[in-house]
C-alpha cells in the first residue's frame, strides 16, 4: 500500500474541495488532470507540443498546483486508479509517449518572461515498470526484457531483479512550456532537416495524438505537432534527475500564459538513463510558480536551482568505471553513421567523442555488474539506467576524453 506524508495527506485532502473564487485570490489548490482511462479521454493531459493548444487550466502565481500525471507508456493510469496492481506485460508503443499533465495558463504571465517552477513535493504511485529494449546502447545491450515495481514512499524492488532495492527519488522527467509559433517552426525545420539527413528523429505522427483535435489522425494541424521525446529550450523530456521536490526550474515563456504541463514521472533514474527507461511511475506532482520580469535568457535550455543534496548518490558507497573514445578499427558508432563520414571505420581512436567514451564506460560498468553481482545482461542494462550515474570526467585530454560511470553499492540488499 502507497505510504503517504502528512503533508501529502492534508493536501490531498484539500485537492478534493470544491475552489471557490475566495479560496483562490487567497492562493488555492488548482488540480489538473486526472479522469479517464487514458490521456485521449482526459481533458487535462496532453502528448504533443504545438502553440495552438488550448490550456486545460488557469493559476496565478502563489497557486498551488497539483498535477495528477500519468507513466511514460499510459499504461499505469493515475495514482487513484492505481488498485490492481501493475500489468503483467505490455509492449512498449512509443505512440503515445509522452502523457503531460496540462497545459496550464499562469495569469499575468507574458511572453517574453521566465516562468520559475518549483517543485514541493511529489507523491509516488503504487507500481511502476523499466525496459531494457532501446536506449543509449541500444545495440550492444538491447536484449528485451521489462520488469515491474511495487513502490512505496521510502523505496522500490522488483521481482525481476530480486536483491535490489532503490530510494525513492522521484522527479518528473518533463516540465514544459508550450512553444511559440515561431519557436514551433523553426524546431520543426530543423528536425525534419536532420531526419533527412540520416540523424535520428521522430517526425510529427498522429497515431494516440492528444489534443486530437488539433494533432490527431483527423486534425487540424495532424502533421506539425512536435512528438515530446526530445528536450528543446523550452523544456520538456529533460529527464534530469536531480528535478526532485525543493528544485525551482526556470522555462521561458514563449506564450502568454506560459502553458506549463508535467509528465514522465520517474521514481529513480541513473544520470544517462541509458536503456530508455528509469523506473517509471505515475504520480502526483505538487509545484508552485513565480513570475519572473526580466530574467536569464534561456535561449539555449532551461536553467535550475536546488538543494545540493540531490546531487549526491544514493549510497554510501560506490564503484566506478572509466571509458575513452577507444573502439574497434572497422566499426562505426551508430551515431555516427548518418554522417557517412569514410574517416571514422578506420580509426581505433576517435577524437575527443564523449559519446563513445560513454558507451565504454557503460560496458565496463555492465560487466563490472554481471560478474559481481550474476545479473544476466538485460537485468544489468537496466540497473544501469535506474541507478547508474555516468558523469564527465574531463573534456581537455585531447584525444581521450574521459567518461566515469558510478554504481551506488547500497542499493544491492545482501550489502
Amino acid at each position: 500500500m502507497k505510504l503517504f506524508s502528512p503533508f501529502a495527506v492534508a493536501t490531498f485532502t484539500l485537492a478534493l474541495l470544491p475552489l471557490t473564487a475566495a479560496a483562490r485570490d487567497q492562493g488555492s489548490i488548482v488540480v489538473i488532470g486526472g479522469t479517464g482511462a487514458n490521456c485521449r479521454e482526459d481533458p487535462g493531459c496532453i502528448n504533443r507540443l504545438h502553440p495552438e493548444i488550448p490550456m486545460a487550466a488557469r493559476a496565478k502565481a502563489g497557486d498551488t498546483l497539483l498535477f495528477r500525471t500519468r507513466d511514460a507508456a499510459d499504461v499505469l493510469g493515475v495514482v487513484s486508479q492505481q488498485v490492481d496492481g501493475p500489468p503483467t506485460e505490455f509492449v512498449l508503443d512509443l505512440a503515445p509517449v509522452h502523457p503531460m499533465t496540462g497545459p496550464v495558463y499562469i495569469e499575468g504571465a507574458e511572453a517574453g518572461d521566465v516562468l520559475a517552477v518549483s517543485i514541493t513535493h511529489i507523491d509516488p504511485g503504487r507500481y511502476a515498470w523499466t525496459l531494457s529494449n532501446s536506449g543509449f546502447a541500444a545495440d550492444l545491450f538491447g536484449i528485451e526484457g521489462t520488469v515491474f515495481w511495487e513502490l512505496t514512499s521510502e523505496s522500490a524492488v522488483s521481482r525481476g531483479l530480486p536483491g535490489i532495492r532503490i530510494p525513492n527519488a522521484s522527479f518528473p522527467g518533463v516540465v514544459t512550456t508550450l512553444p511559440g509559433p515561431e519557436q514551433w517552426e523553426e524546431m520543426l525545420r530543423r528536425e525534419a532537416e536532420l531526419l533527412q539527413a540520416g540523424g535520428a528523429v521522430l517526425p510529427p505522427d498522429p497515431t494516440s495524438a492528444s489534443p486530437a483535435a488539433l494533432c490527431g489522425p483527423s486534425g487540424t494541424d495532424r502533421d506539425r505537432c512536435l512528438r515530446t521525446i526530445p528536450p528543446r529550450e523550452h523544456g520538456g523530456n529533460l529527464d534530469i534527475r536531480y528535478l526532485q521536490s525543493g528544485v525551482t526550474i526556470y522555462l521561458p515563456c514563449y506564450i502568454d500564459g506560459c502553458g506549463l504541463a508535467i509528465g514522465d514521472l520517474h521514481y529513480a533514474q541513473g544520470d544517462g538513463e541509458v536503456s530508455g527507461t528509469a523506473i517509471e511511475m505515475s504520480g502526483d506532482v505538487w509545484a508552485k510558480v513565480r513570475i519572473v520580469k526580466d530574467g536569464p535568457r534561456l535561449t539555449r535550455g532551461p536553467h535550475y536551482e536546488g538543494p545540493s543534496r540531490l546531487l549526491d548518490i544514493p549510497s554510501r558507497t560506490f564503484y566506478a568505471v572509466t571509458g575513452f573514445p577507444i573502439k574497434q578499427a572497422g566499426s562505426t558508432p551508430p551515431d555516427l553513421k548518418y554522417l557517412d563520414s569514410d574517416k571514422v571505420a578506420p580509426l581505433s581512436n576517435l577524437s575527443n567523442d564523449i559519446n563513445l567514451a560513454a558507451r565504454n564506460a557503460l560496458a565496463e560498468m555492465m560487466d563490472y555488474i554481471m560478474t559481481t553481482y550474476g545479473y544476466d545482461q538485460s537485468q544489468a542494462y537496466m540497473i544501469a539506467s535506474i541507478a547508474v550515474d555516468l558523469r564527465i570526467g574531463q573534456l581537455v585530454d585531447v584525444p581521450n576524453v574521459g567518461v566515469t560511470a558510478i554504481l551506488p553499492l547500497d542499493i544491492f540488499e545482501d550489502r
